[in-house]
């Protein structure tokens, strides 16, 4: 089959074009059309492919096989016939910001280090760039500043296809080892790099370069990197939660991490008199109830955390044969704890846990859980098992 005209290589900012149909065969409940020439980027070099229409029907994937790309559409289109193409341009103009400006950023990593970039993901809302070698914060910052030096510069990003001699004596990036002609995009000053996408056309069409996170990956690191308007939707989102906390803590936006430490401070120690009142409410709670019972059975769904085996200790310290403590509603359920000084408690738990669809378990002094039932009907249970064991 005749090979496919890329229009992509010789304007990589043609939203669209005109163009012959050259065949278009079933592929499922898709189409596989092949037409003489295009501006769809297939899949390729870390990048996603372009999607958009061919004469109002959707094209929602391109891939190339031996030079001939080959368009994913939901509808057919006949043969021999001209169509109008438009490809997404919102979607590819963005996918170029960042695979330009990650260009760049790999390209000062290595020089600076010398590390590889050894992976680059592009999806459709973040990108990710993996270098073999560890960055520090300090240095991340460092790299972001020059990189968009590189941006304010504004300076041409230059697209080569180098003889086999004129490739030997360059020195330049690349991922995996070129079969056939190696095209070359440059950023001057800052990479050289094989690659075929398509790119933007000066550095000033990036925008901003953001690198956002980053993590140990592999034993180096992974950033994270947003550019142009990905880092614009990312600040106008990060702006508005520093402007909804700068209002709920009354402190200047500048000053809100500030704040929300001295909020983390207060709220410890509300923490710490909070447990001290919990533990002087128990004492009181634990005085005033009854445990004449064979199971002392306790429902109070303001205890929280270890409240509840709390409180079961202390009625056990006071001589409680078996002491069961439920906390929680009957609506969203129990959690409960049970325990003895004397009795294997888990028989209880087990007739618990069978009536009530519980799950729970422990030891033969202590047992917790949870389960669904009625405050009567688990009391009920607990007053008939304790007259079986005791």
């Amino acid at each position: 089959m005749q090979e496919t005209e890329k229009l992509f290589y010789s304007d990589s900012h043609l939203k669209e074009f005109d163009a012959v149909v050259c065949s278009c065969t079933p592929d499922g409940e898709r189409y596989r059309v092949v037409l003489d020439r295009t501006a769809f980027f297939p899949e390729g070099g870390g990048q996603y492919a372009d999607t958009g229409y061919l004469d109002g029907i959707k094209v929602i994937d391109v891939r190339e096989k031996e030079n001939v790309v080959y368009h994913v559409t939901e509808g057919s289109l006949a043969e021999g016939t001209g169509v109008h193409g438009r490809i997404n341009w919102e979607e590819r103009f963005g996918k170029m910001q960042q695979h330009s400006g990650e260009h760049i950023v790999s390209g000062i990593v290595h020089e600076w280090f010398g590390y590889n970039n050894v992976g680059f993901h592009l999806g459709n809302d973040y990108c990710t760039l993996d270098f073999d070698g560890p960055i520090t914060k300090e240095q991340l910052k460092e790299i972001e500043r020059r990189a968009n030096g590189a941006v304010f510069e504004n300076v041409d990003i230059q697209v080569s296809y180098p003889s086999k001699a004129e490739l030997a004596k360059l020195d330049y990036r690349s991922k995996i080892e070129i079969e056939g002609q190696v095209r070359i995009v440059m950023v001057p000053g800052y990479d050289v790099c094989a690659c075929c996408a398509p790119h933007v056309k000066k550095t000033g069409e990036i925008g901003l370069i953001k690198l956002v996170n980053m993590m140990n990956y592999k034993g180096g690191e992974r950033i994270t990197m947003l550019c142009g308007y990905r880092a614009l939707q990312d600040y106008d989102r990060k702006d508005e939660s520093a402007k909804a906390i700068s209002a709920s803590l009354c402190a200047k936006e500048i000053d809100i991490a500030q704040a929300v430490e001295h909020l983390k401070g207060e709220q410890a120690s509300l923490k710490g008199k909070l447990a001290s009142l919990q533990q002087k409410m128990i004492g009181y709670l634990a005085q005033e109830i009854d445990i004449s019972e064979d199971v002392v059975t306790v429902f109070d769904q303001e205890l929280s955390g270890n409240a509840p085996r709390e409180l079961m200790n202390k009625l056990l310290s006071r001589g409680a044969k078996i002491c069961a403590v439920f906390a929680g509603t009957e609506a969203g359920g129990y959690r409960y704890v049970i325990g003895s000084h004397t009795e294997d408690v888990r028989l209880l738990c087990k007739k618990l846990n069978e009536a009530f669809a519980g799950r729970g378990g422990g030891k033969a002094g202590m047992v917790q859980g949870s389960l669904m039932g009625s405050e009567e009907a688990v009391k009920e249970l607990c007053k008939t098992a304790g007259k079986e064991f005791l």
